[in-house]
C-alpha cells in the first residue's frame, strides 16, 4: 500500500504535468485483448498511448508496469510490432537474468537452516541485502556484514533491509510502528482474523508479532510485495513475490519512518497523508484523540482537529490535515495556499501558469469529465483510425510510385 500510494501519486503528477504541455500518457485497458501482453522482468507489460488535447491518438506501445523510468526497465515495444524469433529468445534470456538469484523454495530452505544455527553463526550482508549461511561467508568476507542476527531481528526484516526509495520504481516508504499498531488494534477490535497486506511489510510484521506474543490472538497475515528480498525471511504461506500493477505473481505508506514530508510531528510538512480505503463504516474507525483527531457528528467520522466542517460543502473537506478555505466562486473548499485566478476561473497556486490548457476533456475540451468518460470517444477513435489509414495509404502510394525516365 505504501509503495502503491506513492507510485500512483507520481504517475498522477506526471500526467498532470503532461497536461500543462497539452499532452499526457494513458493506460489502455482493452476489454478483450487479442494477444497476451509481452513480458518484461516485472511480468506482463501494460499498453499505453500518448494523447494530446485536440489531436488524434499516437501509436500505442507496451512498457513496464512497475517502472516509469527506462533506466530501471528499458522494455519498449510498439503494439503492432512483429519481433523475430531471435529477438524473442534474447528477451526471454534477459528476463531470466533479471530474476532473483534464489528461487522461492531455495529461500525457504535457507531460512529453515538459518534459524537452526546458533546466534554467533547468523549473519546478514548489508551490501548484498542477504542472509548468510556459513557456506556463504567466504564470498562476502570483504563486504559489510552484521553478525549475531537474533530471532527478533528476523521477525522485523524491514529494519534489516535498506528501503528502496526510488520514486519511479518501488517508492518504499515504510509505515511507522505507531501507525501499524493503530491498524493492528483496529483490525483486532473489529474481529478480523485474516489480513492481506499488499506492499505493507511493517504492518505484516506487527500482525505476526501480535499473533506470536498474544495467545488469545488468532489473526493471520499474508504479505504481497514486489520486493523479492522479503522472500528470504518468510515461509511460503506468509509471503508472495507480487506486482500489484499487473496482478502478477512471481512464484516460479498514516506516517512513514523514512519520508521527509510524511513523518510524525514537526519534521513532516503534512500529517496522515495515506488514506484508508475500506468498506468498514467510518464511525467504527476510532482515531486517537491524543494524536489530534476529533469525531465529526455531521460527517460521522474522525477527522483532524484542523479539518473544520464546511457548512457550504456539508463536509470536512481537508485531505492533508490542514485547514482548507471555501471558495464561493469555485463552490468548493481549496488548499490554503491556493488563490482564485480570474483568468483560469478556478483556484490554483499563486505562481501557476495561465497559458496552459484548461483542465478539461482531451477530446471535446469541456470541463466536468475526462477523456475516458467522454461521450464522443467512440467517434474520435473512428476518426483517428480513418486518418491513420489514410496517411498509411498515402505513404504506401508514395513509396511504391514507379520512377519515370527523364525525357
Amino acid at each position: 500500500m505504501a509503495a502503491s500510494r506513492d507510485r500512483l501519486a507520481s504517475m498522477e503528477a506526471e500526467v498532470l504535468s503532461g497536461r500543462q504541455g497539452s499532452s499526457g500518457v494513458e493506460v489502455v485497458l482493452p476489454s478483450e485483448p487479442a494477444t497476451p501482453a509481452p513480458l518484461c522482468p516485472h511480468g506482463p507489460t501494460l499498453l499505453f498511448v500518448k494523447v494530446s488535447q485536440g489531436k488524434e491518438e499516437t501509436r500505442r506501445f507496451y512498457a513496464c508496469s512497475a517502472c516509469r523510468d527506462r533506466k530501471d526497465c528499458n522494455f519498449f515495444q510498439w503494439e503492432d510490432e512483429k519481433l523475430s524469433e531471435a529477438r524473442l529468445a534474447a528477451r526471454e534470456a534477459h528476463n531470466q537474468r533479471c530474476q532473483p538469484p534464489l528461487s522461492r523454495m531455495q529461500c525457504v530452505e535457507r531460512y529453515l537452516k538459518l534459524i537452526e544455527l546458533p546466534l554467533s553463526q547468523r549473519r546478514f550482508c548489508q551490501r548484498c541485502q542477504q542472509l548468510l549461511l556459513p557456506d556463504d561467508w567466504e564470498k562476502h568476507h570483504e563486504h559489510q556484514v552484521v553478525g549475531d542476527i537474533s530471532i527478533t531481528q528476523l521477525k522485523r526484516p524491514s529494519q534489516l533491509l535498506y528501503p528502496l526509495e526510488n520514486k519511479k520504481t518501488n517508492a518504499q516508504y515504510l509505515f511507522a510502528d505507531r501507525s501499524c499498531q493503530f491498524l493492528v488494534d483496529l483490525l483486532s477490535n473489529l474481529g478480523f482474523r485474516r489480513v492481506l497486506c499488499v506492499g505493507t511489510p511493517r504492518l505484516h510484521e506487527l500482525i505476526r508479532l501480535k499473533a506470536s506474543g498474544d495467545k488469545m490472538s488468532n489473526i493471520k497475515s499474508l504479505l504481497l510485495d514486489i520486493d523479492f528480498r522479503y522472500s528470504q525471511f518468510y515461509m511460503e504461506d506468509s509471503f508472495c513475490h507480487y506486482n500489484m500493477f499487473n496482478h502478477h505473481f512471481f512464484d516460479g505508506k498514516v506516517d512513514y519512518d523514512n519520508h521527509a514530508l510524511y513523518k510524525h510531528g514537526k519534521p513532516g510538512r503534512k500529517q496522515s497523508p495515506v488514506r484508508i480505503f475500506t468498506n468498514i463504516p467510518p464511525n467504527k474507525i476510532i482515531l486517537p484523540t491524543e494524536e489530534g483527531y476529533r469525531f465529526c457528528p455531521l460527517c460521522q467520522r474522525y477527522v483532524s482537529l484542523e479539518n473544520q466542517h464546511c457548512e457550504h460543502c456539508n463536509s470536512c473537506t481537508s485531505k492533508d490535515g490542514r485547514k482548507w478555505n471555501h471558495c464561493f466562486l469555485c463552490k468548493k473548499c481549496v488548499k490554503p495556499s491556493w488563490i482564485h485566478c480570474s483568468i483560469c476561473s478556478c483556484c490554483a497556486l499563486p505562481d501557476h501558469s495561465c497559458k496552459g490548457p484548461k483542465d478539461g476533456c482531451f477530446i471535446c475540451g469541456e470541463l466536468g469529465h475526462k477523456r475516458s468518460t467522454c461521450s464522443n470517444i467512440s467517434a474520435s477513435k473512428k476518426v483517428n483510425k480513418a486518418v491513420r489509414k489514410q496517411k498509411q495509404r498515402r505513404g504506401n502510394k508514395m513509396k511504391w510510385r514507379p520512377l519515370k525516365d527523364n525525357p
